[in-house]
């Protein structure tokens, strides 16, 4: 099965995929792992990569598209993947379609991983760490014994600016436009599959694996 995860900051994907990928036995493959590994084996586009990242800019599409290719061409992927983090827009999705059509392949089935949005921010917003021993809790899944204690070490919990409301609703917002038009184009191909990401983890986990193997039958 080639698959495609999606998903936005808090949905719970990076979990999802560990538990997938796990189940079928099959590659978890996301861009950040890709492009360190391209870069580490020294390859050409590996290196071309560096060069843009090291200088703090984006790596063109030319690139990415590139390094995703020398990947999915790996022995590993001959029984499928699991790709999570790309594509990110339309025309990364266009040029996945056609190289994994070159490879002989065809991506299977993209599962979305639907949160709204108040729930999103309150997963989110919600962490706190001890500036003492570096421990991380969460005001609702995960919290301290006391408030704003560590159990650890009894240091004082912050919240990172990064986890404050308005920062992270403003990461939301860049993050669903952007996802937006990627659900649109895989709606019209037929290969979009929704899942509650509000369910328990190991609800989230039976709903995608039966999306997957229906693709099977």
């Amino acid at each position: 099965m080639n698959i495609v995860l999606m998903g936005l900051p808090g949905a719970g994907k990076g979990t999802q995929a560990a538990r997938i990928v796990q189940e079928l036995n099959i590659p978890h493959i996301s861009t950040g792992d890709m492009f360190r590994a391209a870069v580490k084996e020294g390859t050409p586009l590996g290196l071309e990569a560096k060069s843009y990242m090291d200088q703090g800019q984006l790596v063109p599409d030319r690139v990415t598209i590139g390094i995703v290719r020398e990947r999915l061409g790996k022995d590993d992927c001959a029984k499928g993947f699991l790709l999570d983090g790309f594509p990110r827009t339309v025309p990364q999705a266009e040029a996945l379609d056609e190289l994994t059509k070159d490879l002989g392949r065809e991506l299977n089935i993209v599962v979305y991983i639907d949160v709204d949005q108040d729930e999103l921010l309150q997963r989110l917003t919600g962490r706190r760490i001890c500036r003492d021993c570096g421990a991380t809790y969460h005001v609702v899944f995960a919290p301290p014994k006391v408030e704003g204690v560590c159990d650890r070490c009894g240091g004082n919990l912050y919240q990172r600016d990064d986890d404050r409301k308005e920062t992270v609703a403003k990461r939301l917002e860049v993050n669903m436009e952007q996802t937006r038009h990627l659900l649109k184009y895989y709606e019209s191909t037929g290969k979009l599959h929704r899942v509650d990401g509000k369910q328990p983890i190991e609800l989230v986990t039976d709903s995608i694996l039966s999306q997957i193997r229906g693709k099977v039958k």
